[in-house]
C-alpha cells in the first residue's frame, strides 16, 4: 500500500510541478478548475446531495464563479467607456472603474476567517461537529465557497507571484504531510483529535509544524532575504499555512466519517480521491495568497 501511495505520489508531484512551470497562468488556472470540479463532484458525493436540481446549481454557479472571476479585469476595461460616459452626461465625478481591479483580493478576508473559525471549532469541539446536522444546500454552499476561493487564490499566486512562489506553497503542504505522518508514526503518543481522526497526533502536528521552519530557512536563504522583519514574517506565515492545512485535513475527515466512507473517491491508487490530495492545500492557500499579498503591498514593512 505505502509503494503504491510513492508511486502515486511522484507521478502527480511530478505532473504538478511541470503544470507549475510550463503552462501559462491561463491553462494553469483552468487545470485547477477541472480538478477543482472533480473534487466538487466527491464533495457532493460525500455529502449526500442528490437532488439533481441542487447538484446542477451547484456546478452552474461555480463554474459562472470561475468565469467571472477570470474574467474581472477584462470586465472593468469593457465597462469603463460606459462609465465615463455616463460620468460626463450626469456630471459627476467618479473613479476610474480599472481601479476597482483589486477588488477580488478582499474575498481572501471570509475563506481565512472561515478556516480559522472551523480550526477552532474542530480544536475545541470535534463531537459536537460531527454531530453537527446540515440541510443539502447549505453543505453543498460550504463545498461551493471553500473550493471556489481553492481555485482562486492558487491560480492567483501563480498569476501574480508566480511558479516559484507557486511550487514553494506546494512543497511547503507537502513536506507538512510527510512529516506529520512519519514523525507521528515514529513519536506519536498522545491523539490531536481521535474522535475525528484516531491516527492524527500532536507530535505529528510539531513535526509539520517543525517542517515549515525547515522550509521557510530554505527559501530565505535561497532567496537571500535581508531584512529581519521580512524573515520573520514568512516563517510566521509558513507555520500558519501548515497549521490551517492540518485542521483542513480534518475538516474533510468530518465529512468522510459523517458519510461513513474511508475516502472521497478512489479516482487515485492507493491515494483515494481528488479531495484526499487537495484537503490540505483547499483550506491553506486563502492564508497563505494573504500573507503573500499583504507583504507584498507593504503592510508589514
Amino acid at each position: 500500500m505505502l509503494k503504491q501511495r510513492i508511486i502515486t505520489a511522484t507521478l502527480l508531484a511530478t505532473l504538478v510541478v511541470l503544470a507549475v512551470f510550463e503552462l501559462s497562468s491561463s491553462y494553469f488556472s483552468l487545470l485547477i478548475a477541472f480538478i477543482v470540479l472533480v473534487g466538487a463532484n466527491e464533495w457532493l458525493n460525500l455529502t449526500k446531495v442528490t437532488n439533481f436540481k441542487i447538484r446542477g446549481v451547484f456546478f452552474v454557479s461555480l463554474i459562472g464563479a470561475m468565469l467571472f472571476i477570470h474574467l474581472w479585469t477584462y470586465l472593468l476595461e469593457a465597462l469603463a467607456p460606459l462609465m465615463d460616459y455616463l460620468a460626463e452626461k450626469f456630471k459627476f465625478v467618479m473613479e476610474d472603474i480599472r481601479n476597482q481591479s483589486g477588488l477580488l483580493e478582499w474575498l481572501a478576508l471570509p475563506a481565512v476567517v472561515f478556516w480559522v473559525l472551523t480550526m477552532t471549532i474542530i480544536r475545541n469541539a470535534p463531537a459536537e461537529v460531527l454531530k453537527l446536522e446540515l440541510s443539502p444546500f447549505k453543505q453543498a454552499l460550504i463545498g461551493w465557497f471553500v473550493l471556489l476561493m481553492s481555485w482562486m487564490f492558487l491560480s492567483r499566486l501563480r498569476a501574480f507571484f508566480g511558479s516559484e512562489m507557486t511550487l514553494y506553497f506546494l512543497i511547503l503542504i507537502w513536506a507538512a504531510d510527510v512529516a506529520a505522518y512519519f514523525v507521528g508514526k515514529k513519536w506519536g503518543k498522545t491523539k490531536l483529535s481521535p474522535e475525528i481522526s484516531p491516527g492524527k497526533t500532536v507530535e505529528g502536528m510539531y513535526g509539520a509544524l517543525g517542517s515549515a521552519v525547515i522550509c521557510a530557512g530554505v527559501l530565505v536563504l535561497i532567496m537571500q532575504f535581508q531584512e529581519p522583519m521580512i524573515i520573520a514574517d514568512f516563517i510566521l506565515l509558513s507555520i500558519l499555512t501548515v497549521l490551517i492545512s492540518i485542521y483542513g485535513d480534518l475538516f474533510f475527515s468530518v465529512v468522510k466519517r459523517r458519510a461513513d466512507a474511508k475516502d472521497s473517491g478512489s479516482l487515485l491508487p492507493g491515494h483515494g480521491g481528488i479531495l484526499d490530495r487537495i484537503d490540505s492545500i483547499v483550506a491553506a492557500i486563502p492564508l497563505f495568497y494573504a500573507g503573500i499579498y499583504l507583504e507584498s503591498v507593504g503592510l508589514f514593512s
